[in-house]
């Protein structure tokens, strides 16, 4: 009886344990980079260098910078039409077309009802999501009306560690919890944060960073699963379709995702 009751257990166990997801090497780049912001479709990089963006592909490098706002605190390229770039001392945003010719330009120290804003991503159509801190509320802002469009129900009391969006939802990592919005401002999904600090999104999908190892978690599911990286150093990472890259040490290296 007992024999048959640690079988069972065995095979409970079993099923309920989640195979890891491989990637398989695909090619190594040198890339002198601060920060690599992504890469599209056409293999098109997008990195920062100190304080200037650059869009690189195979025949041109071009650029942008803007001495008069200082220090770019971060930059996103999920758009390449609409690239919005971050200064958190002056608190502005730039944004960017295709050819990194400036757009538009949004001082929320001038702005209708002041926000003080700590983390910025792309949202849809002339919107971006943006974290204020003196409210605490997640907000969609339209930078070509100067308008909230929706924001957060309820105020977030913990520490913002990273905001990464799509068209459709914001991911917004606490010290506390991974929180999922949707462009209404109602909150979707709710994930203990066990330990994770930076995270990349990609067909709505999650990658979660918890010291050296990456994690995946599915869109419909609550629980990530560990992908299998070999231990590699991995300083900035991100994911377009089924690529993931993964740069450090003026390397950017690219992986095929598999088993997902």
């Amino acid at each position: 009886m007992k024999s048959l009751f640690y079988i069972l257990l065995v095979c409970f166990i079993s099923a309920g344990a989640q195979e890891p997801i491989g990637v398989s090497f695909s090619k190594t780049s040198a890339l002198k980079a601060s920060t690599v912001i992504g890469v599209d479709n056409f293999g098109t990089i997008f990195y920062t260098k100190q304080n200037t963006i650059y869009k690189k592909n195979s025949d041109t490098t071009i650029s942008y910078n803007n001495l008069q706002l200082g220090k770019l605190t971060s930059a996103n390229s999920f758009n390449p039409l609409k690239i919005n770039l971050f200064y958190h001392d002056l608190n502005t945003v730039i944004v960017l077309d295709n050819r990194l010719a400036e757009i538009f330009k949004v001082d929320f120290n001038t702005v209708n009802n002041y926000k003080n804003v700590s983390h910025i991503s792309t949202g849809y159509d002339n919107t971006v999501w943006l974290f204020n801190q003196d409210t605490q509320l997640l907000e969609v802002f339209d930078y070509k009306t100067r308008n909230t469009k929706a924001q957060s129900l309820k105020p977030i009391d913990s520490p913002i560690l990273d905001l990464k969006s799509n068209y459709n939802y914001a991911y917004l990592l606490t010290k506390d919890a991974l929180l999922v919005y949707n462009y209404f401002g109602s909150l979707v999904k709710k994930i203990k944060n066990d330990g994770y600090t930076e995270l990349a999104e990609n067909n709505e999908a999650i990658y979660l960073k918890k010291e050296n190892t990456l994690y995946y978690l599915a869109k419909d599911l609550k629980t990530p699963r560990l992908v299998d990286t070999d231990n590699i150093l991995i300083s900035q990472f991100f994911v377009t379709n089924e690529t993931l890259y993964i740069y450090a040490d003026e390397i950017l290296q690219e992986f095929q995702i598999k088993n997902l």
